[in-house]
């Protein structure tokens, strides 16, 4: 139960990290800021390492991980181009933003309480990535 409960969790973990990395590099290019471009490289960066880890951790298991949803990814992608088609600034990248970062900390809160049974690594994980994507969150809360 315990490996079972590991490896579900990081592979959700893995999912949301990589739409996470998508959001990001999909509205990168059209931040007009400097200070929101740095906002978003740097929690690029530290998604990346975090991804690197979450790897590392299900080739332990010799498990191949878990892409996103494919309707979850093209809702995203859809929602994106309509609103940046409207208004293309830096507060419309915000609310995309900040509402991404809002439903990864859900789903993941989710799955850390469902998988109560993985091992304190990958909950570790978990958490890691929350805190990630609540601090992504609040530091696009400026450009509200």
């Amino acid at each position: 139960m315990i490996e079972q409960d590991t490896i579900k969790l990081l592979r959700e973990c893995d999912a949301g990290i990589k739409m996470g990395l998508d959001s990001i590099n999909e509205v990168f290019d059209r931040a007009e800021s400097t200070g929101m471009k740095d906002i978003l490289e740097a929690s690029r960066h530290e998604h990346q390492k975090l991804k690197n880890e979450i790897e590392k951790e299900l080739h332990r298991y010799k498990d191949e991980g878990k892409e996103p949803a494919f309707i979850a990814k093209s809702m995203s992608f859809m929602k994106t181009e309509v609103k940046m088609g409207l208004d293309k600034c830096d507060a419309t990248i915000a609310d995309l933003m900040v509402d991404g970062c809002n439903m990864g900390v859900k789903s993941l809160s989710r799955y850390l309480n469902e998988y109560s049974a993985a091992g304190e690594r990958s909950k570790d994980i978990c958490k890691k990535l929350i805190a990630l994507e609540e601090h992504l969150a609040k530091a696009l809360r400026d450009y509200l």
